[in-house]
């Protein structure tokens, strides 16, 4: 992890997205399914807790990130 992001304390979708080596996509599938840690509303922004994410991971990602389980919109 970068020093930039080590620094902050709520992550961006596009960082958690960085951060897991994920599409910002396939984030919001995975959040969609409850399948990483939740994020929280700061006004009209999706965050997410650094130290959450962090526990997570650490934590050997309890629930797998997986794209096949997640599932898609149809249209």
């Amino acid at each position: 992890m970068n020093q930039q992001l080590s620094n902050q304390v709520l992550l961006t979708a596009r960082q958690v997205a960085n951060l897991l080596n994920i599409s910002t996509r396939t984030l919001w599938r995975l959040k969609s399914a409850g399948k990483i840690p939740p994020a929280i509303r700061v006004g009209n922004s999706v965050r997410w807790r650094r130290e959450d994410l962090n526990s997570w991971i650490e934590e050997g990602c309890q629930t797998p990130i997986s794209v096949d389980n997640v599932p898609r919109r149809k249209g």
